[in-house]
Formats: C-alpha cells, sequence, structure tokens
C-alpha cells in the first residue's frame, strides 16, 4: 500500500527531515553564497563579508547533520540508495566544507600576504560545495536515470542552486552592511535574481517534460487552478526584489531585509514544490516513505530523541541571531 492510515510516523519524520533540509538551505545557503561571492579586488569588503557571516556559519551546518542522521536512522534503505548514486558528489562537497573551515581559521591567523590565498581557498570550497549539492539535487530528482536528458537537467540544477545560494548570499550582504559594500552586494543579487528566476522557469520547463505523472499533477484540472498562485507570487518577490534592489541605500536603510526575506520564502515556496512533486516517495518512483521507514519501535524511540534535540536546536539559532542581529562589526579573536 502507498497511504498506509494507520502510520504517520514515517510522515512525521520525513517532514522533520524536509523541515532540516530546508532550514539547511537557507542558513547555510547564504554563508555558501556569501563565500562564492568573495572579492578578488578588495580585501577590506572580502574581511567584512566573511565578518558577517563569521558567528553563524558553522552553526548553521548542523542542519545537514541533523537532516541525514534522520535519513540514515528513520529510512535506511533509501539512504543507502541515495548514497550509492550519489557517493563521488558527496565526497566533493564534503571536501568543499573541510576546505572552507580549515581556510576560514587559517585567514585570521596567517600573515597577510598569505591572506588573499586562503581567502580563495573558502571561495573555492564553496564553490565546490554549491555545485555538488546542485548537481545532487538534479541526479534525486530524476530518480539517479543514467541518461543524458538527467545528467543535462543535474547540470543546470548545479547552476541553478548556486545562483540562489549566490543571491540569498547577496541578500544576506545586503541586510548586514553598508556603504560601498552594500551597494556592490545589491548589484550582485539583481544579477543573480534574474538568474535564479530564469533557472527556476528552466528547472520546473525540464522536471514537466521530464516526467507525465508531474505534469499532471501540476497542470491536471482542477489542480492547476490551486497551485497557479504559486507561480503569481514567485513573479511578484522576483519583481520586488529588482525594484528594491535598484533603489539600495534606501534613507535610513530602510527595508534592508526585504530581499533576505524574499529570497527566503522563494526557497519556501521551490522546497514545498519539490515535496509535493515526489509525494508519496522518497526515491523518486522506486521507493516510497513507508517501504523505506524503519520498524515503529525504532521511530519510536528516534522521535522521542528527535522531539528533545529539535527544539534545542531551533532555541540555539534563534539565540545566536538575535545577540548577533543588526549591523556587521569586525570579529575579534
Amino acid at each position: 500500500m502507498i497511504f498506509p492510515e494507520y502510520d504517520w510516523l514515517p510522515l512525521a519524520f520525513v517532514s522533520l527531515m524536509g523541515l532540516s533540509f530546508l532550514i539547511y538551505a537557507i542558513l547555510d545557503g547564504y554563508d555558501l553564497g556569501v563565500g562564492v561571492l568573495l572579492p578578488r579586488d578588495n580585501q577590506a569588503q572580502r574581511d567584512s563579508m566573511i565578518y558577517s557571516i563569521g558567528p553563524f556559519w558553522d552553526a548553521n551546518e548542523t542542519w545537514l547533520v541533523m537532516a541525514i542522521g534522520l535519513l540514515l536512522i528513520a529510512f535506511p534503505s533509501a539512504h543507502s540508495y541515495i548514497l550509492q548514486g550519489l557517493y563521488l558528489p558527496t565526497a566533493i562537497m564534503l571536501a568543499g566544507l573541510i576546505l572552507r573551515g580549515v581556510a576560514f581559521d587559517f585567514r585570521t591567523k596567517a600573515p597577510s600576504r598569505f591572506k588573499q590565498k586562503w581567502d580563495l581557498a573558502f571561495k573555492l570550497g564553496s564553490l565546490l560545495a554549491t555545485l555538488t549539492q546542485g548537481y545532487m539535487l538534479g541526479r534525486y530528482v530524476t530518480g539517479f536515470e543514467e541518461t543524458n536528458a538527467a545528467l543535462a537537467f543535474a547540470l543546470l540544477s548545479a547552476v541553478c542552486v548556486t545562483a540562489g545560494y549566490c543571491f540569498i548570499g547577496s541578500a544576506w550582504l545586503v541586510m548586514k552592511t553598508e556603504g560601498e559594500l552594500q551597494i556592490r552586494a545589491a548589484r550582485w543579487a539583481r544579477y543573480s535574481n534574474l538568474l535564479m528566476a530564469l533557472g527556476i522557469v528552466a528547472v520546473s520547463i525540464s522536471n514537466l517534460l521530464l516526467s507525465d505523472i508531474i505534469m499532471d499533477k501540476w497542470l491536471g484540472f482542477p489542480q492547476v487552478f490551486v497551485l497557479l498562485p504559486t507561480g503569481l507570487l514567485l513573479g511578484f518577490l522576483f519583481l520586488l526584489n529588482h525594484v528594491y534592489l535598484k533603489r539600495v541605500p534606501l534613507e535610513n536603510d530602510l527595508g534592508c531585509w526585504v530581499p533576505f526575506a524574499s529570497a527566503s520564502i522563494i526557497f519556501v515556496l521551490c522546497f514545498c514544490g519539490l515535496a509535493y512533486n515526489f509525494f508519496p516517495y522518497i526515491v523518486w518512483q522506486k521507493i516510497t516513505i513507508w517501504d523505506a521507514a524503519s520498524s515503529r519501535e525504532s521511530l519510536w524511540f528516534i522521535f522521542i530523541g528527535a522531539a528533545v534535540v529539535l527544539p534545542v536546536i531551533l532555541a540555539y539559532t534563534a539565540f545566536t541571531y538575535r545577540v548577533f542581529r543588526g549591523k556587521t562589526r569586525k570579529l575579534n579573536y
């Protein structure tokens, strides 16, 4: 059976896992984007950009650990299947994340003549992570098919996810910085806003063409009338960002949070669309949520642990962002 009415635990766990991936995409997405955007021509601006993510970037990765941990424990067969298909890009992504961590620590302690090289290493690590995450998403969405169309979709996804991270990263800089860097970040955000919009359109069309099931889910009757407002809202948010970013900086930095809030809503809408496409599968057209789930006894035991751990991580995250709210200041070690 695809929808066993008696067992809601797998659905609860896939929701928790999805929430963890979504929070990771937003929070670690902006600091990965900041890393990709590091300019080569201005050391002071690179320092300010690093300062803006310094208190947060390491903790943001906690959500990735949480999501993959839930996948491993609650859906072990799906974890094995997915990791088998993504082993090499996962290794490359981890190498990029490790390079970021090493570069972040060493840039603060290295002699000034080596600082630019560590900044370049941080940028390279960020770019490796964003491209591989996008590629893995594309492979996952196509159910790990070994066709030219599926490979092309994965490569397109790699570019689009990188553009999305650059957009939310530049929106973060608009919110957290001032002066010339804020103006430069607004320019980056305008370009990446346009690229991300084109990417979402391209990925959506490709996704529809790759699967008749997905096409019917979105364009069938009556769901087309229910889901049409989602596209209109996305269009409005992209237009709002474009208009606002052309006017940065406004007097008293009015609305500096608008691009980042809009980017976060766009991420949420895209994620919900992806979840709608996939349900009830955890591996597209191969393994359903209930087929992949651990035993009910195991899920109950894990559920108790998740009910304790998840609120603690949420509270810690909220506390950190409250303490370091406002504009970026120099970090002291």
